[in-house]
């Protein structure tokens, strides 16, 4: 019986934004409106950006926001069926015909039927989603796809039109009811036009600076104002200096919370320093900040505030 309970589906874009904006995802009106889209539609949503923009976020809060279980298929390099879709119960499948041979059983059509059935068929991420949970399709999230090749990218492809899988033993498996899915990449690679066709689409970009100081707001309750000013002040400055990797929303957060839990009330060398390993992932990149650039976008971060009085 479908949860009459949970929340339904949001009924316009404003809806879609406050909804998210309830679980503390900011969303502009772009995404707001192509997540609405994706919803009324009922087609996967492809989001493509940079690593720790908030891509995954977005999945995790729908799953949160509309009362839905999130299965998540963490793409990587060799990703096969076995592990994505489906896979035999091998071991059970074997005693089960030992015990039909010890019972005198000798119809192999009878064995093979009893053995290729539901029971010995163990459900991985996709053929997870294609079925409900309490009546509700599941928020399904396909997470950097750009990892896996371009064999597994194809198969997704009858999965991704008729919310199907064919199971050569079974039959083919369709959804009653489609997933909400959501794709992301961070594109590592290009993904063929042909599964692209089949979504819609978003670049999910780095947030400005009001935007980022609210999430800030939201996610480290405890950092203080005027720290939490000069903290997204600093991170915007340095995704201008082409980084190796630039930090990213996640990485924003976490400095916050690693000033805030050292007492910080404002950035000073010594403290960027002691604790860029949160903000940034690689030793050139730290390097260079803890070089004279790092002092020179604190000289800068500092003169901005100095103009704005």
């Amino acid at each position: 019986m479908p949860d009459h309970s949970a929340p339904s589906l949001p009924a316009s874009i404003d809806e879609t934004i406050a909804l998210l904006g309830a679980n503390d995802y900011l969303a502009g009106r772009a995404l707001g409106t192509v997540i609405y889209l994706a919803l009324k539609m009922q087609r996967p949503l492809f989001l493509e950006g940079e690593a720790g923009v908030g891509k995954t976020e977005i999945a995790k809060v729908l799953s949160a926001s509309l009362g839905r279980p999130l299965i998540r298929l963490q793409c990587y390099e060799g990703l096969d069926i076995a592990s994505a879709v489906y896979e035999w119960n091998y071991p059970a499948q074997m005693l089960e015909i030992r015990l039909a041979e010890a019972s005198g059983l000798t119809d192999r059509g009878r064995i093979e039927s009893d053995i290729f059935s539901e029971r010995y068929l163990i459900r991985r991420p996709v053929l997870q989603a294609l079925s409900p949970v309490d009546g509700r399709a599941p928020v399904f999230l396909i997470d950097e796809l750009d990892r896996t090749d371009e064999a597994f990218e194809a198969f997704l492809l009858e999965v991704l039109s008729d919310f199907q899988v064919t199971i050569p033993e079974l039959g083919t498996i369709k959804a009653p009811e489609p997933p909400i899915v959501i794709i992301t990449t961070n594109r590592t690679r290009e993904i063929h036009d042909a599964l692209k066709r089949r979504c819609l689409y978003h670049w999910v970009d780095y947030p400005e600076a009001a935007q980022e100081l609210e999430i800030i707001r939201r996610k480290v309750p405890g950092c203080n104002a005027m720290l939490s000013q000069q903290i997204v002040a600093y991170v915007q400055k340095l995704r201008t200096l082409d980084l190796f990797k630039n930090p990213g929303v996640a990485e924003t957060i976490d400095w916050a919370t690693a000033l805030t839990e050292l007492d910080r009330l404002a950035l000073d060398p010594e403290t960027i320093s002691d604790t860029l390993g949160t903000l940034l992932k690689y030793q050139d990149d730290i390097a260079r900040i803890q070089g004279g650039e790092g002092r020179r976008v604190l000289d800068e971060v500092k003169a901005d505030f100095q103009a704005a009085g």
